[in-house]
């Protein structure tokens, strides 16, 4: 189908500094301000992509691998709960111990030059229990989330012993933490009150007091030394949004809250429809209802659905091409800084007391979330692809950031369930910027799309693309892009990064599934290392990788053209080096390695020349190729059948030697799956199909002693609970029921040195 948008005679977007609330000044100079649109950083545009890590919810010895990880992937902010009934489960009586130690994980991020938004509370939701408010508070003569000197009094406490633990690392000190969210969905949304849900089906208070309440913490904040550049609240769902905070906004595709009490299909969200966040009196189809003129804040997320857990009666595996799919739509809506929940999964600590410390419709200690990395660092599609993104927008997010969204008529009000009609959206000046095209759509199958035509009319100039575009793919195509004065008229290849490795300059396109990449220059450039040396050049997609060059007037790049698949395998160094691999990738001051589940692996390394790694050296005409393994190791663990459901795995003495870690991957039929060792949970795990894994490397010791036993609560059907006694005597009858581990295997996770580096 052929569609048209126009930019012509565009009126420019009013940009415009905020005031002090909304600007910090570190001690050595640094100032990282916002804008109506966008965030500064020493008066330039910055491009903020935070990924949320909860501290508490792993063991403090994966942090620093899983912190390289997410600063690999682009990302430079890192947001966590400071989950209150985490550190204070007795009153008076605080723990920022261990996995709790608060002050260690907010200097690793300083560590990798992470910056942080520490999310306070007091309440938090996230799936905690009570919404993280210790059960002690429920015995207190006062409500919670008020501003009752009596509530108010035990937050103070709680604030000034994040104070005391966060000492010295605020921005203004030269530390990570730039800032500090106050409260969670006040007034829109809380949790079961757990001490009660399952009987009563009582919920937390979830405030009335408005701005008043937020205005209270943030005195409170401020006084136990919690001082950030700036403040940041919840924006969506009608909570209130005071003018001196940044309201941060989100969103989900997948939303197991609507089966707490509805039992039925899924709907088809309007998540992928593009909206225009940043225009006042736009009417968007979403709950995108701002109680401030979008135009005077900027609109910046702290919430995409970057994964989502399985609550008990909603069971699914997480398409993991949703979450970039939510990243394009958000940046082709007006989007200038991107936040995903979560980024990387978790586990829940287990009380003191042996109360489990997460809602109950959850599972009691997984919260890997299906997380672009899981809770124990597992790689997920959604990682390596979000590469891609994240990468551009490192590289080119400070042109994006003052390019305002533009629509087709009528493509704010599509219908979910509409899979014929082209989604797609402009951002510019109404002289270059970004066409965002989106195939994907939650809960619905979008096809395979083979002749779209796209006609964008600009000043005195039409430019069209004819495409096609894989089900389930995106993409952003440049029209006048910069190539350091040679002008990309257009494309139909999404530009990755800007690399100087060495010196000379390499601009990574990378080209979406399903669409062939074209690119077509300004007159006169010539073009040498393709077959055509015409302004107009087509890259066969047979070509996983394809090199040119453009010059003119005396500037030259180079153009690295990678099919999705090796884009994905991508991974971008500090020196600006190419590493490709389909193992994790670790990048710190003592060098490069590889986490890998594989012996042997094969490394690309762009641009040749420049790399010796630790490895058996092979051609490949763009790359460097190392071959690099390490001693295969074989665990086996013995399992055998206990009782109905319950069965019993036993692992061999130093099995994890010559491992990092290994993954315990359990496929059973059945309710929930629950593994023991010497009688206390160590993880769980509701059925959705997919294998349920267990890091082992958490529990190794232990289990070199000690048995684990699982258990298969089986799934039921027909099921009903006799009463038909007089002596209040009870049992379940059920028609059949399935409860069976069917296999198990164990994965070695090897790490393989790259390269060292001295100093």
């Amino acid at each position: 189908m052929s569609y048209r948008l126009s930019v012509a005679g565009l009126p420019e977007k009013k940009i415009y500094p905020l005031d002090e609330n909304f600007r910090g000044r570190s001690a050595s100079g640094e100032e990282l301000a916002f804008t109506n649109y966008y965030m500064t950083r020493n008066g330039r545009p910055f491009f903020g992509v935070s990924g949320e890590f909860h501290f508490s919810r792993m063991s403090d010895a994966r942090w620093e691998d899983e912190l390289i990880k997410m600063k690999l992937c682009g990302l430079n902010i890192v947001s966590t709960y400071v989950l209150w009934n985490h550190h204070e489960e007795e009153e008076g009586v605080f723990d920022f111990s261990g996995r709790r130690d608060l002050r260690r994980f907010v200097s690793l991020c300083k560590k990798h030059g992470l910056y942080v938004i520490l999310r306070v509370g007091p309440f938090a939701h996230g799936e905690v229990r009570n919404g993280g408010l210790p059960d002690w508070l429920y015995g207190m003569p006062f409500e919670v989330r008020t501003t009752d000197p009596g509530f108010l009094e035990r937050v103070r406490r709680l604030y000034a012993r994040i104070g005391q633990e966060t000492a010295g690392l605020y921005f203004q000190e030269d530390g990570p933490i730039i800032g500090v969210q106050l409260d969670n969905e006040y007034m829109h949304s809380s949790a079961p009150w757990e001490m009660t849900t399952g009987i009563s089906g009582e919920w937390v208070f979830g405030g009335n007091e408005g701005e008043a309440y937020l205005h209270a913490l943030k005195k409170l904040a401020a006084e136990c030394g919690l001082r950030p550049a700036f403040y940041t609240c919840t924006g969506w769902g009608g909570a209130p949004v005071p003018e001196d905070l940044v309201p941060l906004w989100g969103g989900y595709a997948y939303r197991p809250w609507l089966f707490y009490s509805y039992r039925g299909e899924h709907p088809a969200t309007e998540e992928y429809i593009y909206q225009d966040f940043h225009k006042d009196g736009a009417v968007c189809t979403n709950d995108f209802k701002p109680p401030y003129a979008p135009e005077s804040r900027p609109y910046a997320c702290c919430e995409m659905g970057g994964g989502m857990m399985c609550s008990y009666y909603y069971r699914f595996q997480l398409p993991y091409k949703s979450v970039d799919a939510m990243a394009n739509i958000k940046l082709g809506s007006g989007c200038n800084f991107l936040g995903y929940y979560m980024f990387q999964g978790g586990s829940n600590p287990v009380g003191k007391r042996g109360v489990f410390l997460n809602e109950g419709q959850v599972p009691k200690i997984s919260y890997d979330y299906q997380a672009a990395l899981g809770e124990f660092g597992q790689e997920r599609e959604s990682y390596r692809r979000l590469k891609t993104v994240h990468y551009f927008l490192a590289s080119f997010g400070e042109r994006l950031c003052g390019l305002q969204t533009v629509l087709p008529e009528g493509a704010s009000h599509i219908e979910p369930t509409d899979i014929k009609t082209l989604r797609f959206a402009a951002r510019t000046d109404g002289k270059r910027g970004f066409l965002f095209v989106n195939n994907f759509q939650d809960h619905r199958h979008m096809p395979d799309r083979e002749a779209e035509e796209v006609v964008l009319e600009l000043e005195g100039e039409a430019l069209t693309w004819r495409f096609g575009i894989a089900s389930e793919e995106n993409a952003i195509l440049p029209f006048h892009f910069d190539l350091d004065g040679i002008d990309l008229v257009q494309a139909s290849a999404q530009p990755v990064a800007r690399i100087a490795p060495g010196g000379e300059v390499t601009y990574v396109f990378m080209r979406p599934e399903g669409m062939e990449a074209r690119f077509v220059f300004e007159p006169g450039t010539r073009i040498t290392g393709v077959a055509d040396a015409a302004p107009a050049v087509t890259v066969p997609n047979e070509k996983d990788a394809a090199l040119f060059a453009a010059e003119k007037a005396g500037a030259r790049v180079r153009v690295l053209v990678l099919s999705r698949k090796l884009a994905d395998d991508m991974l971008l160094l500090r020196d600006g080096r190419l590493v490709f691999t389909e193992a994790n990738l670790l990048e710190d001051e003592t060098g490069l390695r590889l986490e890998t589940a594989q012996a042997v692996n094969r490394v690309r390394v762009y641009p040749k020349g420049m790399s010796a790694l630790e490895g058996e050296k092979e051609e490949d005409g763009l790359f460097d190729v190392f071959r690099v393994e390490t001693a295969p190791v074989e665990i086996r663990a013995a399992c055998r059948k206990a009782a109905a459901n319950r069965y019993v795995l036993s692992f061999p003495a130093h099995f994890l030697k010559g491992c990092k870690d290994a993954f315990l991957q359990i496929g059973y039929r059945g309710d929930i799956g629950s593994a023991f060792l010497d009688g206390r949970m160590i993880h769980d795990n509701f059925c959705n199909g997919a294998p349920w894994e267990i890091g082992l490397s958490d529990f190794a010791k232990e289990l070199e002693k000690k048995e684990m036993t699982v258990y298969i609560a089986p799934l039921r059907k027909g099921v009903n609970v006799n009463v038909e006694s007089a002596m209040a005597a009870r049992s379940e009858q059920a028609d059949a029921s399935v409860g069976e581990l069917e296999w198990i295997n164990v994965q070695p996770v090897y790490e393989i040195r790259l390269e060292n580096r001295k100093g």
